[in-house]
């Protein structure tokens, strides 16, 4: 009787080791390791030995051909894809549950109507996924569904159909007949989508792969997944708020500085064309504590409001929150504050808040931060018709940032007469704008032009 043996494998990186370790050598994760038994019977794949090798060619030779693609009928996935999905390509989109990762899915399927869809779940019922179709209004001849969890069923299937698109939610519930461990185990990960990508790229069939996530925000699995793939998206948002940005981590076939945003109905997901004038409060009279910023999201433009609170602690450690931008940055404005503008905000509670629930990582929105909390500090409001973008850098000096002439097109666009810069963007500036332009050296510059 053949003896059963066991490796553990990290899930992060896929390095295997004899025994179990707490730190992983390769990525330096910590409690990665996973335990994946393997048999002496299991069947392993047979290496065909030819005698022809490659040969090296130089780069002029190479002849290239335009990549065809297929029309998603979604102006914010084309987008982010690119242009559309390219035939045998393999795109891998995470995010977290109920974020509306199977709504653009399906919505995407029915509306190529034009082709045959083959949508795969094996989380939810054929009448489920009906269930959603109706409430979007959306009906397709093309779309077939199929409710399997075995990997070779689907891929038997699939060739049986040759389907346009093929759809699979989620890659964590496959399995294969080659590895005996659960669902969602690093083995049947690996295997499931080692055998789906053959197919697409023999088959020329694109495939999109929906992937869970950890509770840190990763995608659920062995890293190595995201490696195998051309292209992974990731569905973020908060689900208080109705708005969803699709963003691409890697793509093989076009840029990762783009960025799809989406608002979320009652009749499915709706593409923003406009996403400055939802993002932003609609207010009639002028509040302190808040100030917008000309922020870039990829390569597209916004213009997004920042909130904050400044008032007095009644605890021994005042409180820092922020919503939608990262606290260690916010504790190092503050800081920065401290010490270059003499502005005592160590014994206060700062609440900062970016509007629409939309995660910021934009150096330009830097200013819009420090503006915000000086103008509640001081109680002072900041004229509605302004605007900013630049950098803080740890001395207290106004940074410039890229792409400024993006920025003020923008804010020229929604309205507004006014935009603080650093003094460094006066060269690269275009001299036919309609908005002002306020150069600043450092926060002190800022101080003196906005607390008046």
């Amino acid at each position: 009787m053949a003896k059963e043996k066991s490796v553990y494998i990290c899930n992060h990186c896929g390095y295997q080791s004899s025994s179990y370790l707490g730190k992983c050598p390769e990525c330096e994760s910590w409690g990665s390791f996973e335990q994946v038994a393997i048999s002496n019977n299991s069947t392993q794949k047979k290496t065909t030995k030819t005698n022809s090798k490659s040969q090296p060619i130089p780069i002029h030779q190479v002849i290239y051909k335009q990549e065809n693609r297929i029309d998603t009928f979604d102006k914010e996935l084309n987008r982010v894809l690119g242009g559309g999905l390219v035939l045998g390509s393999v795109v891998l989109i995470g995010g977290e549950p109920g974020i509306g990762k199977s709504t653009l899915l399906l919505q995407t399927a029915l509306s190529l109507n034009s082709s045959s869809v083959l949508y795969v779940s094996g989380e939810e019922s054929p009448e489920q996924i009906k269930l959603r179709q109706v409430r979007m209004n959306i009906n397709s001849e093309k779309c077939l569904l199929l409710s399997e969890n075995n990997v070779e069923n689907i891929i038997e299937t699939a060739q049986n159909i040759n389907p346009s698109l093929l759809i699979v939610d989620s890659i964590q519930t496959l399995t294969s007949l080659e590895a005996e461990s659960f669902a969602g185990s690093i083995t049947q990960i690996r295997i499931c989508a080692d055998k789906l990508i053959d197919y697409a790229k023999s088959c020329r069939v694109p495939i999109i792969l929906v992937g869970h996530i950890t509770k840190d925000g990763s995608l659920a699995g062995p890293k190595i997944l995201e490696h195998m793939v051309d292209t992974v998206l990731q569905f973020e948002g908060d689900k208080n708020y109705g708005y969803r940005i699709l963003r691409s981590i890697k793509n093989r076939f076009g840029s990762t500085n783009e960025i799809g945003i989406y608002e979320m109905t009652s009749f499915g997901l709706k593409a923003v064309e406009n996403p400055s004038q939802i993002l932003m409060t609609q207010r009639d009279e002028n509040l302190s504590g808040i100030s917008t910023c000309a922020t870039m999201e990829g390569r597209r433009s916004l213009l997004i409001e920042t909130q904050a609170l400044v008032s007095p602690s009644y605890y021994s450690s005042p409180q820092r929150v922020s919503n939608g931008f990262d606290i260690r940055r916010l504790n190092m404005l503050l800081a920065v504050l401290e010490k270059k503008a003499g502005v005592k905000v160590s014994n206060k509670d700062v609440f900062l808040n970016i509007a629409g629930g939309i995660k910021v990582s934009d150096p330009a929105i830097d200013i819009s931060v420090v503006a915000s909390i000086l103008s509640s500090h001081q109680d002072v409001y900041i004229d509605k018709h302004s605007c900013f973008a630049a950098e803080v850098g740890l001395s207290g000096e106004i940074r410039p940032v890229p792409y400024i002439d993006r920025r003020i097109k923008e804010a020229e666009n929604m309205g507004f007469k006014k935009i603080y810069l650093s003094k460094y963007n006066k060269d690269v500036l275009e001299t036919n704008v309609r908005i002002k332009p306020v150069y600043l050296a450092n926060i002190s510059d800022l101080i003196n032009n906005i607390m008046v």
